[in-house]
This record gives structure tokens, sequence and C-alpha cells, in this order.
């Protein structure tokens, strides 16, 4: 390549090497596919390529919405390396929702790519946990990882240099005051604001970027079905999954914004951000389980462990016996470190048998049946309605905080609703649901509904006998 760095063995002179240097920035300043192509060895998507011509070409605003697996986080690692190595002085935030999605994915990408560079390039960097920075100048260049939280919106405030560019990965499930506060830093001329995401969210700063701000914005729409990266197995599997009318098809395949009148109980944006975020557990929270027993074929019992506003956990097993499920239940309960104050079991068909089992081990459990009246009657059909509804109010006050684990969103994700004759609402049933979903069962979602089944009466008074085929007839009660 014409720019290549000098590698001919002995020291070269100072003149040299500010030579050399000086002709790497002339190749690449104004070239970022170049730069891709022959500095990383790499070949960029169609897409992926406008959106870096696009920030050569001076465009300060661009906001690019897609499907999973396109390939963001790595056109953002080369737009942001691309960036530190040709201008001066010059100042790369990279921000996420979550420190989860920050550094596992859009900054581990970026640091996987600095392997690729050059020998010499490489050597003018220090890389470290949050920051890659220019070891002659470490607060005059550099890339800076900062998590973007609603109580700390201040974080992306005061970035100023000649030179300087905001990445936003997950742009929808970013609060609208960390935008607010980072405009101070976006103001300069030489300013490069650049968002990415699944577009979850029908609204906030992400989607009005598509939409009302759109005459100010480069905007970019990125389709799985277009992707070359993007398996299809993995759009056979969503689509047998969801269903292509479903709002998950739409945000995860299509990169389309969900449509308002979907009739999943929870909406993906809710989903999204609730695995997205980061909140710690007070001390002396209680903890509550929820536990679905396996009923035939491909079910799997789950356990779910919740505390507060946190699922801490879920555990699941298949091809076990009562007795045998009871055992493993008994033993998640005797090595935790926190136990729970009650145990909710679905205790139709095999579950009463763990119940009782599980009452003589001396476990504070107590069987649930879904299928009895809602203390709401005029409302929900059945109290499996009115617990997934309770659940939709704990993701929907966004406090709340779910484990990334796949078959949990895709099974919350999945279960609809309807109404009934009379108006009340209902749950599509487990056969329902296995049919739209190639055998597979809500399982770990149940789970997490039945933990809404728990009282404070409950909690303070321990193990309760009741027989599980009679109301309940109490209040859901939300352990806070």
């Amino acid at each position: 390549m014409a720019a290549e760095i000098d590698r001919r063995p002995g020291k070269l002179s100072v003149e040299d090497e500010i030579r050399n240097w000086q002709n790497f920035v002339l190749r690449y300043r104004n070239a970022p596919v170049l730069f891709v192509r022959e500095v990383l060895h790499a070949e960029p998507d169609e897409w992926q390529a406008q959106v870096l011509e696009a920030i050569a070409a001076g465009e300060r605003r661009i906001s690019v919405r897609s499907g999973h697996g396109v390939g963001k986080s790595t056109c953002a690692s080369w737009a942001s390396l691309w960036y530190l190595l040709t201008r001066y002085t010059v100042k790369i935030v990279v921000t996420a929702p979550s420190a989860s999605q920050l550094y596992d994915a859009l900054f581990a990408e970026i640091k996987t790519w600095v392997r690729r560079l050059p020998g010499p390039v490489q050597e003018l960097f220090e890389v470290k946990s949050e920051r890659i920075e220019l070891k002659a100048a470490p607060t005059e260049a550099f890339i800076s990882a900062r998590t973007s939280r609603a109580e700390q919106p201040e974080a992306l405030q005061g970035v100023h240099a000649d030179y300087v560019m905001l990445i936003a990965d997950e742009a929808s499930g970013i609060p609208e005051q960390v935008f607010e506060a980072a405009a101070g830093s976006m103001s300069g001329h030489n300013a490069v604001t650049l968002l990415l995401g699944n577009p979850v969210r029908s609204s906030g700063f992400f989607y009005d970027t598509h939409h009302r701000l759109a005459g100010e914005w480069r905007t970019f729409h990125v389709s799985c079905l277009n992707s070359q990266r993007v398996s299809p197995d993995f759009l056979r599997d969503m689509a047998a999954r969801y269903g292509e009318d479903s709002n998950a098809y739409r945000i995860r395949v299509l990169g389309e914004f969900p449509k308002g009148d979907d009739d999943t109980v929870l909406p993906m944006e809710l989903i999204e951000a609730a695995w997205q975020r980061d909140i710690e557990i007070p001390r002396y929270t209680p903890e509550v389980w929820g536990l679905d027993v396996a009923r035939f074929g491909s079910d799997q019992t789950a356990l779910c462990k919740r505390r507060g506003r946190v699922v801490t956990e879920v555990r699941r097993w298949a091809g076990l016996d009562l007795m045998e499920t009871a055992g493993a239940v008994f033993h998640e309960y005797e090595i935790a470190g926190v136990k729970p104050q009650e145990i909710l079991v679905d205790a139709i068909g095999l579950g009463a048998g763990v119940v009782d089992r599980l009452r003589e081990l001396g476990l504070p459990v107590r069987g649930i049946n879904v299928s009895e009246s809602a203390a709401s009657s005029q409302k929900y059909a059945n109290l499996r309605a009115e617990l997934w509804f309770a659940m939709r109010e704990w993701f929907a006050e966004k406090g709340c905080k779910i484990p990334r684990d796949e078959r949990l969103i895709e099974q919350l994700a999945a279960v609809r609703y309807k109404f009934t004759s009379n108006g009340r609402l209902q749950i599509e049933s487990k056969d329902e649901l296995r049919r739209r979903m190639r055998g597979q069962s809500p399982d770990e979602a149940d789970a997490l509904a039945l933990t809404f089944a728990s009282t404070a009466a409950t909690l303070a008074a321990g193990a309760v006998r009741q027989s599980w085929d009679r109301p309940i007839r109490v209040e859901i009660g939300l352990v806070a």
C-alpha cells in the first residue's frame, strides 16, 4: 500500500518516522473504506462502506437502525479507529445502555480490531480497561468507554477537542437525559454522532432521528434479509418462533420499529431494556422463587429466582421425575446464599406432588393454581392472565433487571393475549404457544410470572398450608 508503515530493520530517523506518518494520514484521512481494506484487511458490507463514507464526507449526525447480527459493532469499531488515527486532537466516546453491552460487546470489538493494526501502529497506543490512549498525548487523543445511565447523564458532558466523535450502541435503550447532556459536547463543527441499534422502541430520541428529526440526520436501514453476515437458519428460526407479522421479527430481523397494535403481553422494548439495565440489589431485599414443573415432551422444569427488581438466575431441568424435581429444588435451596422467603409452584397436575414433597422437606412452598379465578375477576379471565399482566407492569416501571438469557427473552416476547367474549383479558395457552413456536413451551417465562403471586402476608409467615384446588383470593403483591 502507498502509505505502508516502514518496517525496514534498523532505527528510522525522526524525519523518516514523521514522513511515514504524514503519508499514512494523507492516504487515509478522507478514505475510511480504503483504511479498512488496507490497514485492517477487512471488506466492508455495502451499508458499512456508506456509513464510513458519510462520516468522511462531513455528515455530523448519522443514525443506523438494523436487525440483529448485521455488523453494527464492527462498523462502529472501524469508524472509531480510523477517526483516532487520522485526526488530532481527537476524543471519541463510545457508550451503551449497560456495562455488559458496552464492555462485552462494543468496546471488546474495538479492542479486537486494535490487535489487527500493524505492529508499529499498535505501539502508539495504550489499551486500558476503559480507554485506548495515544501514549504521547493520552489526554488529547483517546477512545473512552462510558456507560449511559439516566442517573449520571453528565458522563458524556465536557468532551471537547478539535475532533469529537460520539458512538452510541443500542441507542434505543439510552435514556433521553444522556442525549440532552451530550448535546454540548457535540456542538462543534467537527463533532460526529453515530447512533446504532435495533429499533426496539416506537418513541424516544433514536426513534425521532428516523422520523420527526429525519431531515437533520443521515439515516440508514439494514435488514437481516439483505445481510450476508446473517445465516438463513437464523431467519427461519425467528420466523418460526415469533411469526413474520410479530414485533419481535420486525425488530430483530427486518430492523423496523415495532407496530403499536401488537398483541404480545410484553413489548420487546421493555424486555430489551431490562437486560441492558444495570441495577444493584439493596441489602436485605427478600427473594422469591417461581417453579414451573415440566409436564411432558419437550417441556422443561424451570426455576426463576427474583430479588425485588432483579431476576438473579433462571435454572432449568429436563427429563426429571417428580421426586428428582423436588430433589433438584431442595439442593438449590440448600446451597442458596440468600434463602427464598417463598417458593411459588404451579400446582396444576404434576406440580401438586412436587409441592407436597417440598413441604415435607420443610421448604417455604405454596401451590398456585393459575387456572383459578383472578382477584380482579372482572378484568382477567384467570389467575395466569393476572400474573402475566402484573409482570408487565413490573417491566413497564423500567426499574427492573433480567439476565441476558435468550430462551427467557424469547418466551417473554412470544406470549400473546386476547379478549374473551365477556371482555376479560386472557393469555394464550401453552398448547397454543407450542403450535406457534415449534413445540417450545414458555416454561421460564411462566416461572417468572409465578413470582408475582407472592403476598406480603405469606412472606412474613413463611410456608402456608394451602390447597392448590381452591382460589387463593388474595391481591397480587410485588416483592419490592
